[in-house]
């Protein structure tokens, strides 16, 4: 969607859903289930942001939560966090949401307010438009420029088409996220 927003006059707004919600409750394997367990506490830090500072403090803490977790291969602890919030300008005391459930309410409001609206079979992105969502795209590595926009403009026209509700094909390498 950054790429898109360069080349398309769209007016994104970040929300947080949260995969650990998401597959509370289902039969994982022990390594999904410890990944999705230690979720909970970036997500809790997203909405106490979101609360504290409004919608706008979300792009710049995702990525460098993102950042950390998927190109440096961190794991979310405390003080990935605090690193987290220092590099998005965010005061450190919102690293303590991270192991309170304040704030588990609110996360899942959020989560419902985006994930309702395509239903539960998917993860994320989930973008909804012009009263359409879906879920996805999922591309790797991701279209830049004019790529972005005609990607755009199919996914559109794609998620516009009555009763269109799934594309899909096996991954076949990791992400790759230059």
């Amino acid at each position: 969607m950054l790429e898109v927003e360069k080349v398309r006059p769209v007016d994104v707004r970040w929300h947080v859903m949260s995969l650990s919600y998401l597959n509370e409750g289902r039969d994982l394997s022990e390594g999904y289930r410890k990944l999705m367990d230690n979720g909970w506490g970036p997500v809790r830090v997203c909405i106490a942001a979101e609360q504290r500072f409004g919608s706008d403090a979300l792009l710049p803490l995702y990525t460098a939560l993102g950042t950390r977790r998927h190109h440096e291969k961190m794991e979310f602890t405390r003080d990935v966090i605090l690193a987290s919030l220092e590099e998005a300008g965010l005061p450190a005391d919102l690293a303590d949401a991270a192991d309170s459930t304040e704030y588990d309410e609110a996360l899942k409001a959020s989560h419902h307010s985006g994930m309702d609206q395509v239903g539960y079979e998917v993860g994320t992105p989930v973008i909804s438009v012009n009263g359409v969502a879906f879920f996805g795209p999922v591309v790797s590595p991701i279209p830049r420029g004019d790529a972005a926009a005609k990607l755009w403009d199919g996914v559109l026209l794609v998620a516009g088409t009555d009763g269109f509700f799934e594309l899909k094909r096996t991954r076949t390498r990791e992400p790759i996220f230059d």
